[in-house]
């Protein structure tokens, strides 16, 4: 029998802010027949202006599209709270909530957060038909068949034991009705967040047209149009003298085919790359990242103010660094020959969310210019405007020899590749290809995506709420002493968790607390939120929502973080003295942007 789930209540005057999806676009991607493409604003009408709950700016409020249909258009995408158990502390008052916030907003963002969807024990009912269903046995059947099935080596399913079944912005409804924020965000695939409007529309033109779909790396309209709106995107220095190199679809094939390429241009073989390094998960892309063992490549210091391996951290940390690096090549008793490349990120995702400061990288950039090196900038997870600049090098004004793009850049399908200098361009025909480097449907995506990003000032919009959101959550330590350190640029953001009781005398920083972490993952997939871990010791907590949350529905994302987090820590250090043991959580305000 079908069930009628009831919409969140909101109040009369939060329902005046209902939210329109965006409209179809129109000339990108380029018409498949005629080859057209003009990277300009949206014939349709841009998304409307919404005021800032804090500050006098506006934003865009990009599509918020109700999952179910007949929902009530007030209740915003990010759907009712999914509770746990009635003992958990109430949520904090998070970023649109504190002084100065609207008043209806405020009530509209507490009746969303309060009232779950009706159903089974307070659940969201769960959701019919043979999509859902999986063919017998319900989601849990799925799940099951799932184990058996897929290899040992599989990784977020083991941490998210949940069955999506549509998705829309920043939501995920699972097979079970629940629904869930996204502060995954496929690892930083999705700029847009699940199924944005202009992206469906992209795809759906494509596939109308009766354009090919598959094309290995012919020449067509819509690969030209994703390459011209790409090169629009690009360091002006780099986009006017640079050649592109489509891969297999994934980061780290592109990886692979940039240390191929600049071991053919300069003859030599070694590479530079750091401690913490994520590059990948092939082998020359494992060989560059930070736990390979016994290869050709040598292992450098990246800066990190709270863990620095100098005992220092800050400027001078991030100075030591860069001397050790610069002494290590000039030395000629160290048994480090010129090498072919350095490879760097100006964020390290993987290894715990630490952003490299802008004068080391200015630093490395002159190092490596100076004595012939190439720099190969990893922007897979940093780029399309994810830390505050469309590019993270951007920050630093650095201009790589090379870029790595992969995730966002195919609009949340597989799309990935390098964009060098073209005097690296020594590459015989065939050095590096690839059976589906030619994703027509990625590109189309792609192009609409990155367009859409940089005409609505997305990049920005991310570094100003990356702030805040950063600025909140470090208002947590004072009430939760695990809460080590938090990071991050743009929305790009870790929280690090450490056991505040287990450090020696001689140690900086308490050591990382895993167990905690798991525990506060476990405690927001609980409450509707998912979040993912890493980190040297899988302790920092990380948070990549798409581009489009709003100031509301980034609320609700600290509202439930520190529910999770005051949960978790209350079960797991139930030994603190009674004066550090953490109370109901709170969000202290931070600064006004």
């Amino acid at each position: 029998m079908a069930v009628t789930e009831s919409a969140p209540a909101v109040p009369p005057a939060a329902r005046t802010q209902t939210r329109t999806p965006d409209g179809p676009v129109t000339g990108t991607p380029a018409d498949a027949a005629t080859g057209t493409h003009t990277p300009t604003p949206r014939d349709t009408a841009p998304p409307q202006d919404t005021a800032l709950p804090r500050g006098g700016a506006t934003i865009r409020d990009t599509a918020t599209v109700p999952i179910r249909d007949g929902a009530n258009p007030g209740s915003s995408d990010r759907g009712p709270a999914v509770r746990g158990p009635s003992d958990r502390a109430a949520p904090a008052q998070g970023v649109a909530a504190q002084g100065g916030a609207a008043p209806e907003a405020a009530a509209q963002g507490a009746a969303d957060r309060a009232a779950p969807a009706q159903g089974s024990g307070g659940r969201a009912a769960p959701a019919q038909g043979p999509a859902e269903q999986g063919g017998g046995g319900g989601y849990e059947g799925i799940l099951r068949r799932q184990s058996l099935r897929e290899s040992a080596a599989r990784t977020y399913a083991r941490s998210l034991p949940i069955v999506p079944v549509r998705a829309r912005g920043l939501t995920i409804e699972g097979a079970d009705g629940r629904r869930y924020l996204d502060c995954l965000s496929g690892a930083g695939t999705l700029a847009l967040g699940h199924n944005h409007p202009v992206v469906l529309e992209a795809v759906k033109k494509v596939l109308d047209s009766g354009a090919p779909l598959h094309v290995l790396d012919l020449a067509t309209p819509v690969k030209d149009a994703f390459t011209s709106e790409l090169f629009a995107t690009l360091p002006g220095e780099l986009a006017d003298n640079a050649r592109i190199q489509f891969c297999g679809p994934a980061g780290t094939d592109a990886v692979e085919a940039a240390l191929k390429l600049v071991r053919t241009a300069t003859g030599r073989s070694g590479l530079l790359a750091f401690t913490g390094a994520y590059h990948g998960m092939t082998s020359g892309a494992l060989d560059a990242s930070g736990g390979a063992t016994d290869v050709r490549v040598t292992r450098l210091p990246y800066p990190h103010s709270y863990r620095c391996p100098y005992g220092v951290g800050g400027a001078r940390g991030a100075q030591l660094a860069a001397r050790w690096t610069e002494n290590l090549l000039d030395d000629p008793k160290s048994g480090v020959t010129t090498p072919a490349g350095m490879i760097l990120e100006a964020v390290q995702g993987e290894g715990g969310v630490i952003p490299a400061p802008d004068d080391w990288m200015r630093r490395m950039r002159r190092i490596t210019a100076d004595r012939s090196i190439p720099l190969v900038v990893d922007e897979v997870q940093t780029g399309v405007g994810r830390t505050g600049a469309f590019w993270a090098v951007e920050h630093s004004g650095v201009v790589p020899d090379v870029m790595v793009l992969s995730k966002a850049i195919g609009g949340s399908l597989p799309l990935a590749v390098i964009v060098y200098r073209s005097e690296l361009d020594a590459w015989e025909p065939g050095a590096h290809a690839g059976t589906f480097r030619g994703n027509q449907l990625a590109m189309a995506a792609g192009t609409a995506t990155l367009a859409y990003v940089r005409e609505n000032g997305l990049a920005e919009r991310a570094g100003t709420l990356g702030a805040r959101l950063i600025g909140r959550l470090r208002g947590l330590a004072a009430a939760h002493p695990c809460v080590g350190d938090v990071r991050g640029r743009g929305l790009m953001i870790g929280v690090e968790l450490v056991d505040p009781d287990a450090a020696g005398p001689d140690d900086p920083v308490p050591p990382a607390a895993p167990a905690l972490a798991l525990a506060v993952q476990q405690e927001c997939l609980a409450r509707g939120l998912i979040v993912e871990l890493g980190g040297r010791h899988s302790a920092v907590v990380r948070l990549l929502p798409p581009l489009t949350i709003t100031d509301e529905q980034a609320t609700a994302v600290l509202d439930r973080f520190a529910d999770a987090l005051a949960a978790a820590e209350r079960a797991h250090i139930p030994q603190l003295p009674a004066a550090r043991r953490p109370t109901a959580p709170r969000t202290v305000p931070g600064p006004s942007h």
